[in-house]
């Protein structure tokens, strides 16, 4: 496919893109690749509509963009494709999966994910879609004396708050992590707030008092409209997200619907 036929569509402001001219399902010239990893560093998670792709080429689209993460917490969808992931949410189960909540997945790890690749299998007749919003905006849009407080400081995230992460004999070696509550990505370079409702538990520079308060407020700040963007999925949709500088919530609006996603997810570095 030639390098011109690739297009990324703004979304938001903040974040966020639909591409088109890219067929996910046939191998990809290095070219194209490269194209969207610079259009996925400028709008954080990008969106592919009507990809007819199994999860062998879901899981070969996401190699492009480094090694895959197989996570103890989920199910591979197969023995042959362990690097992708069933989020499977039957109503006719009880609920363990924490992702209607405001986060970045697996930030207890000491490398969380660079990033995800998601594509929507079993979809229900209303709701189920996801939000995403955008670290970057959220850092930039604090006060400059906020910031210089901010900068430098550590905060401590653990599994314990999730049921489906939390420490158990399958994952008992998920122990917290201690990463920067501002973190710089590696290859922009742009700070970007990394903090998120659903793993981070304490600001290590703070009192306990002071850190719930800074947190409480941190938390509200990250998620405001004017940040997000909220991704109503179709039929073969795919999103591609940045981990490191992007927060998601997953709105649980449709029991007794079933919703199946699956998951492709890349290895990260240690956030500095």
């Amino acid at each position: 496919m030639p390098q011109s036929a690739l297009k990324a569509r703004r979304s938001t402001h903040a974040l966020g893109a639909e591409v088109t001219g890219v067929d996910l399902s046939r191998p990809l010239d290095p070219a194209v690749v490269k194209e969207v990893v610079d259009h996925f560093h400028e709008h954080q998670v990008l969106f592919f509509r009507d990809q007819h792709i199994d999860d062998v080429a879901q899981r070969d689209f996401a190699a492009h963009f480094g090694p895959l993460q197989r996570f103890a917490f989920l199910r591979p969808v197969s023995e042959d494709v362990p690097e992708v992931h069933a989020i499977d949410i039957d109503p006719s189960r009880p609920k363990t999966a924490n992702s209607d909540i405001w986060h970045s997945d697996a930030t207890f790890l000491r490398r969380p994910p660079l990033g995800s690749l998601l594509r929507a299998v079993t979809l229900p007749d209303v709701g189920g879609d996801t939000l995403w919003a955008s670290m970057y905006a959220a850092y930039d849009a604090l006060s400059s004396r906020v910031q210089r407080l901010l900068d430098g400081m550590t905060a401590v995230h653990d599994s314990s708050n999730s049921a489906s992460h939390a420490r158990n004999a399958v994952n008992a070696d998920f122990e917290p992590s201690v990463h920067p509550v501002v973190r710089t990505h590696p290859v922009t370079g742009r700070k970007a707030l990394f903090v998120n409702e659903g793993f981070t538990t304490r600001i290590n520079e703070l009192n306990e008092y002071e850190s719930e308060a800074l947190l409480k407020l941190l938390f509200a700040h990250a998620t405001r409209p004017e940040f997000s963007i909220r991704w109503r999925w179709q039929e073969n949709d795919v999103a591609f997200w940045d981990n490191r500088v992007t927060q998601h919530f997953a709105v649980d609006d449709y029991r007794p619907s079933r919703r199946v996603m699956h998951r492709a997810t890349i290895l990260g570095d240690a956030p500095f």
